[in-house]
């Protein structure tokens, strides 16, 4: 190799320093620039909750419940305000979400391997799998409701929940009204262990999955090797059980009736969520005043007693010494409706059991922040595998939120909703519309001006274009996501 030697006081020198200095002013310029996500393989711990709707944390706008430990989180993060669940081919429509998140593939690709869960993970194809090839410690706690084997899916496991704590006769059709007396009759109690629950087994579930997570932490404090935490509660799901000072944060005369009330949905039965279905038996029909202030109020209290449990997880993160290179992913199944719409459960499209809290706290994200581009929470999968430097799979459909995070823009032009064969909905910046097949009914609602979805445009003659495209927008999405049901001809539709 022949070196060229500059003599010290060449003229070549300044061109040579203005070059070098061009250079450098390149790297730097670069380094600045660098992705958010060009850590060296981060920690992550992802903490799911279950059946907590988009709009009940107060650091959101939620002047009725307390969440100190997660309004610490999106004061530290950034918040995705509109995250999604695509829906679910079952009336458990945590099943398809989580199975969504495992396998990483859209609704109808993740029901195909539904059956085959296992034989997914045996293959590698299965969230916990990649994070171990790519030499992470796994770590999980609480439900899963999966097919595939937990305690295989990850190096360190305990106590795996089912889809559900104990429930029982009592606590369905309450509470009532004595039209005798006037008097309120409800013979359960969200805060008396004798009926198990979230008690099975004589520790509050919630409080199982802190216990374990300090211990996950205490022990990947002591090893270098990165970590992965999957630390999934049951919380908020029925029955709603909290210890009695928690429930006693909101007295019910405090607890205020959902804007978008209704005794009864006109079209429960024929969407698969009418009377029959074991959610909405939680409340009695028509729905009252009293029965969702009820439930609310123990949805509520256990909301809050599960940030008290998140807010162990964070302190115990801190103590490892190595928060500074974790992200930490919060995030729920899917929403609930409480009483919103005469329904109480998730088994509709509306954004109060589509839309999830998403929060996302790591190195160099921005907190306090907001991005209301449109995802869904299964993203979170191909964001971990992206941190973790692994190539993302060729089965795995979701995206990664790190280009978001980095600036850019949603690569989902619109949202699917899907429930069984009885609903379908797309969202798009300005409208949701819902169909209904066996009703034959269409519903358009401006998610802009109408966020709670109370105002059905789909037969006011000026927005009969609208109703029209978005019709052939989501028969062209049903396409693309392999969803076989037939809409049908959309003159059909009332």
């Amino acid at each position: 190799m022949t070196m060229t030697v500059l003599p010290r006081h060449s003229s070549l020198v300044p061109v040579f320093v203005k070059s070098l200095t061009a250079i450098l002013l390149v790297f730097l310029t670069a380094v600045a620039a660098r992705p958010i996500h060009a850590q060296e393989r981060p920690n992550i711990v992802f903490i799911f909750a279950d059946d907590q709707c988009f709009d009940t944390i107060a650091a959101l706008g939620n002047q009725e419940i307390e969440t100190p430990n997660l309004d610490r989180l999106a004061k530290r993060g950034t918040v995705f305000s509109h995250a999604y669940n695509m829906g679910s081919w079952s009336g458990a429509v945590c099943v398809a979400s989580r199975m969504m998140l495992n396998s990483g593939r859209f609704l109808w690709e993740a029901e195909a391997c539904y059956q085959d869960a296992e034989q997914e993970r045996q293959a590698g194809r299965w969230w916990g799998e990649h994070m171990k090839k790519a030499g992470y410690r796994t770590y999980m706690t609480g439900k899963w409701h999966c097919r595939a084997n937990a305690e295989k899916s990850f190096d360190v496991v305990r106590d795996v929940r089912g889809g559900m704590p104990k429930q029982t006769p009592k606590g369905y059709n309450r509470p009532l009204i004595d039209e005798s007396t006037g008097e309120t009759v409800d013979p359960w109690s969200p805060s008396d262990p004798q009926f198990g629950g979230f008690w099975q087994g004589g520790t509050h579930w919630s409080e199982v999955v802190a216990n374990h997570s300090e211990a996950f932490m205490n022990e990947a404090s002591q090893i270098d090797q990165p970590f992965f935490m999957y630390l999934a509660f049951n919380a908020p799901h029925d029955p709603r059980q909290s210890p009695a000072e928690y429930v006693a944060k909101y007295p019910i005369e405090n607890v205020k009736l959902p804007e978008n009330f209704q005794p009864l949905y006109p079209y429960a039965e024929e969407m698969a969520a009418g009377r029959k279905l074991r959610d909405e038996k939680l409340a009695p029909f028509p729905r009252t005043p009293l029965s969702v202030k009820t439930h609310r109020q123990e949805y509520y209290a256990i909301i809050t007693h599960m940030d008290a449990m998140i807010g162990r997880i964070l302190d115990s993160l801190e103590q490892t010494g190595k928060q500074d290179n974790t992200w930490i992913f919060f995030s729920a199944d899917h929403g609930l409706a409480c009483g919103q719409h005469g329904l109480m459960g998730k088994q509709n499209l509306y954004d109060h059991s589509v839309r999830v809290p998403l929060i996302v706290i790591g190195p160099d994200v921005a907190a306090g922040e907001q991005i209301s581009e449109p995802v869904y929470l299964q993203d979170i999968m191909p964001t971990s595998l992206e941190l973790a430097n692994i190539n993302k799979p060729s089965h795995v459909q979701f995206n990664s939120l790190l280009p978001l995070l980095d600036g850019g823009e949603s690569p989902y032009e619109s949202i699917y909703g899907a429930y069984l064969d009885r609903q379908r909905s797309i969202r798009t910046g300005q409208h949701k519309l819902i169909v209904y097949p066996t009703a034959k009914v269409i519903r358009l609602y401006d998610i802009q001006s109408d966020p709670l979805e109370m105002r059905d445009l789909a037969k006011q003659s000026e927005h009969a274009a609208t109703v029209r495209e978005l019709f052939t927008k989501l028969v062209a999405l049903q396409t693309e996501l392999h969803d076989s049901l037939d809409l049908g001809d959309f003159d059909q539709y009332q």
